[in-house]
């Protein structure tokens, strides 16, 4: 990238040249103010000299003595810095001067020094001292000098002294020139110009360096990291992070590009487990047709002999399991392609216990041949649920598969175990179907939380609008926030499909205060959430009411090699496995699918080389079971 069009730069060089611009006109004005100020005091000085003259001469000027004047004049004028002193009468005629020479000679009126006086050919009779003084050059190469005239009235003893009486009509006898050297005042202001212009250039120095350092801290380094976020995001690096820190508008755009890759990098899972879905749709078809067509042929010629075998009892138990399990397998097929096609369950009233025994005894010969002993602990009181038998049965036959194939002991042991539990909703129940009170969907397949569809909500703030997706978990909170919120920051809810506001006109938040949010739950009441960003108030009234659920749970450990935590999260995928060239990892996949599909939930917990244990928990069609 070309230095110049960093944004950084851009920024210093446009402040920089802002504070160039602003110092420089302070510095012109500062200086401008200077320069008038020190004329005026040598202006004011000036005319102190020349009243100080005119008074110091003025007895002499009634008396004639001309001797005296021109001591006094000479005197005064002996300073270096005074350059000219002179006296000239009404014609213009210099009578007095410090040069002697200068004396006799006649002035031009219209020269800078009379013009004021004689502005309408007839000297003025009061002049104010701005219009007295006149800074001007006596050679072209000479300094600066300034030139202040004072007029000599027409006094009263002047007009009647008896030696040189004047008419007393004349107002103005004569001017008083005094003409002083600003050379000292012009290197004052050069030597200020000097130390104000360093001055200038050390602050704008300083400033650079200051604005410098804070726009590569907050704006240079923060663009830098989105820059390189952004690369990482081209190439596919989805997971990349930016570290978050501070408030302004550069932190909230590193949060919201950090929730932007997180749901990117959900939406490519999504589209992920979209295609894997599809090939196992795919699969499921081709396997429907390779395996159907010979397992038809089994089943037939089993038939046939089992019809035959008359009272050989061993052989006929024999090709019962044989018809059974062929018919079985026939279902597996079905079932594979029923959980690719996303079908439903056929369910009926059955009791788990049956169940599980059924699929023991398709993997006993297993258990032998592996050395594995399989442990029940069946409660005999579990209520009869409604489920797909069969489904079931495909579940627990792959779970017990995959302990065999993890224990790889002599000493393995895998233990099943069931029992009734109950919990409270809040946290566990998961909400299917939500709705807006015009009865459009809220429910979100496209942005999924934790495999899940979310609540897809419009949002508004005080300065924003965006979409939140809540959790669709009760009570879990994991929401994701399309848009900034500040925190404690109340928000508004609607409909993304009309716009209809979600905000109960009555009910309040924990606080009594705060505005609560209601979605409507088809045949389940509301949900009701204080709108407070971060808030963690949830009511379903219609769970909580209720009591307690209950479910029927299914626990099914080994002491087989475990699975490592990191990859804990990836055994439901479809196609992922940990057998390497021996499994298909379709197994686990079909197992949530199917857990899934009745409402259920499986998770798991395992630590390598000690064990995995799989927790299954189905609804009791009764679900509320009360304190």
């Amino acid at each position: 990238m070309d230095f110049f069009q960093k944004i950084g730069i851009k920024l210093i060089i446009a402040v920089g040249t802002t504070t160039v611009i602003i110092l420089g006109l302070f510095t012109y004005f500062n200086l401008e103010s200077q320069s008038k100020g020190l004329e005026k005091e040598v202006e004011r000085h000036a005319n102190q000299l020349s009243q100080t003259i005119k008074y110091s001469t003025r007895t002499d000027m009634l008396a004639n003595d001309r001797q005296h004047i021109l001591n006094i004049i000479n005197t005064i004028g002996s300073d270096d810095q005074i350059k000219k002193i002179r006296i000239f009468n009404k014609e213009g005629e210099i009578i007095y001067s410090k040069d002697s020479l200068d004396i006799g000679e006649i002035i031009d009126k219209e020269a800078e020094s009379c013009y004021v006086c004689h502005a309408a050919n007839e000297p003025l009779e009061k002049l104010p001292i701005k219009d007295r003084t006149r800074i001007f050059k006596l050679h072209p190469d000479s300094a600066r000098v300034m030139g202040i005239i004072n007029p000599i009235y027409n006094e009263e003893t002047c007009s009647t002294a008896a030696c040189h009486a004047h008419p007393s009509e004349k107002k103005v006898l004569g001017v008083l020139d005094v003409i002083i050297c600003l050379k000292e005042v012009d290197q004052q202001l050069s030597e200020n110009t000097l130390e104000l212009l360093s001055s200038v250039i050390v602050a704008i120095l300083g400033i650079s360096f200051i604005i410098g350092f804070f726009v590569r801290r907050w704006v240079d380094k923060p663009v830098r990291s989105l820059v390189e976020a952004t690369n990482n995001v081209a190439i596919g690096n989805l997971s990349f992070k930016i570290e978050e820190e501070g408030k302004d508008e550069l932190s909230v755009l590193k949060k919201s590009f950090n929730n932007m890759t997180k749901k990117l990098l959900e939406m490519r899972n999504q589209l992920v487990q979209s295609d894997k879905m599809a090939s196992l749709g795919r699969l499921a078809a081709g396997v429907a047709h390779e395996i159907n067509n010979p397992l038809t042929g089994v089943l037939t010629y089993s038939s046939f002999l089992l019809k035959r075998a008359g009272d050989n009892k061993e052989l006929k138990e024999d090709l019962e399991v044989i018809v059974r399990e062929t018919k079985r397998s026939r279902e597996i097929v079905k079932g594979l392609l029923d959980f690719a096609r996303q079908s439903t369950p056929k369910k009926g009233k059955s009791n788990i216990n049956d169940i599980i025994d059924n699929a023991i005894s398709v993997v006993t010969n297993q258990l032998k041949i592996s050395h594995i002993n399989l442990e029940k602990k069946l409660d005999p009181s579990l209520p009869d649920i409604t489920l797909d038998a069969n489904q079931i049965q495909q579940v627990i036959i792959n779970l017990i598969v995959n302990s065999i194939d993890a224990i790889n002991q002599s000493n393995g042991k895998i233990t099943i175990e069931t029992s009734t539990i109950e919990l409270m909703p809040y946290g566990i129940t998961q909400i299917r179907n939500a709705v807006c009170p015009k009865g459009h969907n809220l429910m979100d397949d496209d942005h999924k939380i934790d495999g899940m569809p979310s609540i897809k909500i419009k949002a508004h703030s005080t300065s924003n609008e965006g979409f939140i997706h809540l959790d669709p978990i009760y009570g879990r909170h994991e929401h994701h926030y399309g848009i900034h919120f500040d925190e404690d920051e109340e928000i508004k809810f609607h409909c993304p499909i009309c716009g209809i506001s979600l905000l109960d006109p009555i009910k309040k938040g924990p606080d009594n205060r705060t505005a609560v949010y209601a979605i409507q739950i088809p045949e389940m009441g509301e949900l009701l959430g204080c709108t407070k960003y971060q808030c963690k108030w949830q009511r379903w009234p219609f769970f909580d009411l209720g009591g307690r659920l209950g479910f029927v749970e299914i626990k099914l450990a080994d002491n087989g090699c475990g699975i490592p935590r990191e990859k804990v999260s990836d055994i439901f995928e479809p196609f992922y496995t940990t057998k390497g060239q021996k499994g298909t990892g379709l197994g686990l996949a079909i197992v949530w699918g199917i857990i899934d599909n009745h409402r259920g939930k499986i998770s798991v917990e395992s630590e390598p080389e000690k064990g995995t244990t799989f927790t299954i928990r189905l609804p009791i069609d009764n679900m509320r079971i009360k304190k």
